[in-house]
């Protein structure tokens, strides 16, 4: 495998030289490394298109650089379940091509998959073009997505061992409380401080209302929103692949419906989420209440406690975005939009809450 002469090799996350000598073993044959670019999109792990001789393209997926939040972004884990989906469900993701344990190839493990052909749309500007008809049938897909990971036969995937679902909520609000006081001893670290008081009350709250005994259990996504997939319009809407699969375990699939419905904007919400797809807000696609009516008609599931379940997937998704805020303040991050993340803390707390008092996911 050789590199192209004039591929810069300062790009962040990735020693190219040292990626094409492995590219060479991993998928003999393969070619020479022409482009590496970083993907827009994803503000955890970072994803890179590689293209080949050909015009054959690759996607890598590796951790994020800088502060890491213990537990978080297992490659081996992620490329595992793509695997098994990919050959053992209707669950719409890549091909996975490699996985690569060896640290000193770029500075951590990562994956390669297929490229997938498809649109991340995320913003209102996104929607341009989309008609009220493809904004529902998309909407839809989507549904029909997130169902598809959660009614998935474990046993036929191989995937029985992929995590320990009893107390899954329990060890949530455990897991994600450790993650943030990790990022406010990183963020104190840079000589910032941060006055949430909001958050201790919320955990304080989350914990007497969770759930008795194990309730539902099946595979989570972890992450699952309308710009962690991948969509086509043409000839007719559908999602061609889900991916960001990095917090994927088995568990309480509500978690991750209460999770969407935090990112799911609607016209009416009086603001609006640093991350998340403001293109849900355009005519056309599913209220937040239609989107939960669709689901719990795909899969059988009792929703009526979609309350606590949004306000838990507020605290989580505050606990992420703290992590990468910390991130941002190191100055260890790469792309674009890292410098609104913060702000988007207080807002979900304070969202949490409103939640809770109302009794309402809506």
């Amino acid at each position: 495998m050789t590199v192209d002469a004039e591929l810069p090799a300062g790009i962040p996350g990735i020693d190219v030289p040292r990626l094409a000598e492995w590219l060479a073993r991993a998928l003999p044959g393969s070619g020479r490394i022409t482009a590496i670019d970083l993907i827009a999109g994803g503000r955890s792990n970072l994803t890179y298109g590689i293209t080949l001789d050909g015009g054959r393209r690759l996607v890598l997926r590796r951790p994020p650089l800088g502060h890491v939040l213990p537990t978080a972004h297992d490659m081996g884990r992620e490329y595992r379940v793509l695997a098994a989906l990919g050959t053992g469900s209707d669950v719409p993701v890549p091909t996975t091509l490699a996985f690569c344990e060896d640290e000193e190839v770029i500075g951590a493990r990562f994956y390669l998959m297929d490229f997938v052909d498809g649109r991340v749309l995320r913003t209102t500007e996104d929607a341009a073009g989309i008609t009220p008809e493809q904004a529902r049938g998309l909407s839809d897909r989507l549904v029909e997505a997130l169902a598809a990971i959660h009614l998935v036969d474990l046993e036929a995937t191989g995937l029985t061992d992929f995590g320990r679902p009893a107390g899954y909520m329990a060890r949530q609000l455990k897991r994600w409380g450790k993650q943030w006081d990790s990022s406010q001893e990183a963020i104190r670290a840079t000589g910032t401080e941060r006055d949430l008081p909001a958050y201790d009350r919320l955990v304080a709250r989350l914990a007497e209302r969770l759930p008795e005994g194990d309730g539902l259990t099946g595979l989570v996504h972890g992450d699952f929103r309308l710009d962690n997939a991948l969509a086509r319009l043409e000839p007719r809407p559908e999602i061609a692949a889900v991916v960001d699969w990095e917090m994927s375990t088995l568990g309480d699939p509500l978690s991750d419906l209460g999770l969407t419905l935090v990112y799911w904007a609607e016209a009416t919400d009086k603001e609006a989420l640093p991350v998340g797809a403001t293109i849900t807000t355009a005519p056309g696609f599913h209220t937040r209440r239609e989107f939960v009516e669709r689901y719990a008609a795909l899969t059988g599931f009792d929703v009526g406690a979609l309350d606590f379940y949004v306000a838990f997937a507020c605290f989580k998704l505050a606990a992420i975005l703290e992590g990468i805020h910390a991130r941002f303040l190191q100055n260890a991050t790469v792309g674009e939009g890292f410098e609104q993340i913060g702000h988007g803390v207080p807002m979900l707390l304070e969202r949490a809450h409103a939640t809770l008092d109302a009794g309402s996911a809506w």
